[in-house]
């Protein structure tokens, strides 16, 4: 299924795929979605990249392993579940600070860092199982 028509078409829908993760991560806090199924959609999106280009490819637009960016993710999720530790209230309790920025009130939450941090340990283990197959196929 390497045709040049895939091949062609495989970087802007990567490209666009990527763009929609990161939408139905943002959405996913007061709507469906989230880190977990944007996470998904961008891992099936470097898998189709992956396919198409070859695992080289892919490994160099990644600059970092796959893996660094679960381990990443995985501290990320664990920092949102301490900051809750210093303000005395139970573990994973979401916390909210409301900063100016460029004279707006932009709401932050620890559940946020939460799904940033579930988003990149999907990304990274789903791309790093899928890379690791299409080498063994390409073997």
């Amino acid at each position: 299924m390497n045709t040049l028509i895939f091949r062609t078409v495989a970087p802007f829908l990567t490209g666009l795929m990527i763009l929609f993760s990161i939408f139905v991560l943002l959405r996913g806090h007061n709507e469906p979605g989230g880190g977990f199924i944007g996470g998904l959609i961008a891992a099936s999106a470097l898998a189709i990249y992956g396919i198409a280009c070859g695992v080289s490819v892919v490994r160099r637009a990644l600059r970092v392993h796959p893996l660094a960016i679960s381990g990443c993710g995985l501290f990320l999720a664990c920092l949102a579940g301490f900051v809750s530790l210093p303000a005395a209230v139970p573990f994973m309790t979401g916390l909210w600070i409301y900063p100016h920025i460029f004279g707006l009130e932009v709401p932050l939450a620890t559940v946020m860092l939460f799904d940033i941090g579930v988003y990149l340990v999907v990304v990274g283990s789903i791309t790093s199982i899928a890379l690791a197959l299409e080498e063994k196929e390409n073997d």
